[in-house]
């Protein structure tokens, strides 16, 4: 019997926010330094879903040149009404561990039609992340937002505010009302929704580590007072580390038309790697020591579990526990609609790219990235380093399997060492593997392994080869759960690995010293940080997930 089978979405989906127009259900995610800006994927039966564009393509509406790993768009929120979609989306400018302030900017943009375009964003205030609108049944519109408090000897997560929007104005009015503050409780991700007269606060809080968690209060003045839910959870997984589902939290509701409820949340699926791994990852909670050796490859995903109202008026999962479920029954009256199976090949022989690719904190144009130049051919023009916040010259689309094989065919003919061009499996600047081509005085063209661990940089040496006779290179990388293991080839059947075996494990947010929540993405870039532009072929790519 067909089921819901979370997660919905895998693989890097945090943040989940969903809307429904009719029959159409609409979930938008974080995308934090990637560029374009918050994902949207489309479905008619919640859960058959298809990416159908982003709302953030233009540099007017996101500049992300300069923002720290996992900084830029976090937690969007997505909402219908009065005939256009609203979206309201953070950009963090500064974030870490040790740093007292966030450095926000909290906008809203609109569209008539889902797939854009886009207006350019009216910008609200800087109080805190985790902002949404609710659209109340009288015609008001308020923001409302977590507060963050950088004072000394103060709590950061400072409560729950909510404020009037007047979109005629275009901006926030009247006073800023505080309606909740839990202590020592760090409290993010507030929406509400209205229900037979109250007001419903739905809240993330708990961190969006293990300690992640989804809770409600209530109040019968959007305003407050508001009253916390006797359950001190709504959907939790801290309590059962030996749950599939793990660290979930931050979610919203939608109705069906035949008036089922259902909250989209985050979750992850840890690899239980073991201790042997030495994660060093900064979360010290309790919960992370049952934990240990655990590491999300896949990043946060979007998941999908179906709610109840109580007798008493409290929001509970179907199932009675707060424990995120695997699988769920279909919803009623909804027939399925699957999506024609996605191409795992990119041949790159359109003149856009596909919606699946991402790029570092600017967008894609033609000073950096051809499809026409040469037809056939992804065309690089080396830019940056792999360490830098501004113009990199990359593009890469997320894992999403365990289990994959990546391969491409590149033509490139560095002449000094500041030329690179290759295949990177990336979590940020601090975290990649890469497998690239470039020059040594004494080789000539070589091929080896260059990494990032924990913003430490290293030079795989003794598995470097010289290839000078190879015209084309093929690179490939094999991912099995926490084993990356890098090969080449000079035709594409003979192959050869490229040094050792790899912990693909540690492109995850639970490992490094520094607060981190994106997820693992693989593709193709090229640097000349000597400035040169050196340009970069890359024929096609393959994304090939392991028969199950």
């Amino acid at each position: 019997m067909a089921q819901i089978q979370n997660p919905i979405l895998p693989g890097f989906h945090p943040d989940p926010t969903i809307c429904r127009v009719g029959d159409d259900y609409y979930i938008a995610n974080s995308t934090f330094e990637w560029f374009p800006g918050v994902p949207i994927h489309h479905s008619r039966d919640l859960v058959n879903w298809r990416l159908i564009g982003h709302a953030l393509t233009r540099r007017s509406q996101l500049d992300l040149r300069g923002i720290a790993d996992s900084g830029g768009v976090w937690a969007p929120s997505l909402s219908y009404q009065d005939g256009q979609f609203w979206l309201i989306y953070t950009n963090i400018r500064t974030c870490g561990l040790g740093k007292p302030f966030k450095d926000i900017g909290i906008y809203l943009t609109t569209a008539t039609d889902i797939r854009g375009p886009w207006s350019d964003p009216i910008g609200l205030n800087s109080i805190g992340f985790d902002p949404s609108l609710f659209h109340d049944d009288d015609g008001r519109k308020w923001l409302v937002n977590m507060i963050w408090d950088f004072r000394k000897g103060r709590h950061r997560f400072a409560g729950i505010v909510v404020q009037e929007y007047d979109h005629a104005q275009r901006q926030l009015v009247g006073p800023m009302h505080k309606i909740l503050e839990k202590d020592r409780i760090l409290t993010e991700g507030p929406n509400i929704y209205k229900r037979d007269g109250w007001y419903y606060l739905l809240l993330a809080e708990g961190g969006t580590g293990w300690n992640h968690g989804i809770s409600m209060a209530r109040s019968r003045n959007v305003a407050g007072p508001y009253e916390l839910d006797p359950q001190p959870s709504v959907l939790t997984s801290r309590d059962d580390a030996t749950l599939a589902l793990q660290e979930a939290g931050h979610g919203e509701l939608v109705e069906t038309p035949a008036g089922e409820w259902y909250l989209v949340h985050l979750a992850s699926r840890p690899l239980k790697t073991g201790a042997g791994l030495n994660s060093s990852s900064p979360d010290k909670s309790a919960s992370a020591d049952a934990h240990a050796g655990h590491r999300c490859v896949l990043g946060r995903e979007t998941c999908l579990q179906r709610v109840e109202w109580s007798k008493d008026g409290w929001l509970r999962l179907a199932t009675g526990e707060s424990k995120p479920q695997a699988s769920l029954p279909l919803p009623k009256g909804l027939s399925l609609q699957p999506w024609p199976a996605l191409p795992t090949r990119d041949d790159f022989d359109s003149d856009k790219l596909d919606l699946r690719w991402s790029s570092l904190r600017v967008p894609v144009d033609e000073s950096w990235l051809s499809l026409t130049e040469r037809r056939g051919w992804l065309r690089l023009r080396g830019r940056d380093s792999l360490f830098s916040l501004f113009t990199q010259s990359l593009i890469a689309r997320r894992v999403q399997h365990f289990q994959f094989t990546t391969e491409t065919c590149l033509e490139f003919s560095p002449t000094h060492y500041t030329q690179m061009a290759g295949l990177v499996c990336y979590y940020d600047t601090r975290q990649h593997f890469y497998l690239r081509v470039t020059h040594d005085e004494k080789l000539g063209k070589v091929l080896g392994i260059v990494l990032a661990d924990d913003g430490a940089y290293d030079e795989l040496t003794d598995s470097q080869i010289a290839i000078n006779d190879w015209k084309q290179v093929f690179l490939r990388a094999t991912i099995d759960c926490e084993r990356l293991q890098f090969s080449a080839s000079p035709d594409g059947k003979t192959w050869q690995n490229i040094g050792p075996l790899l912990d693909m494990s540690k492109l995850s947010d639970d490992y490094g010293s520094t607060l981190r929540f994106t997820g693992a993405m693989i593709g193709l870039c090229a640097q000349a940080v000597g400035g040169t532009h050196a340009l970069a072929d890359f024929d096609y790519f393959d994304y090939q997930p392991a028969k199950s």
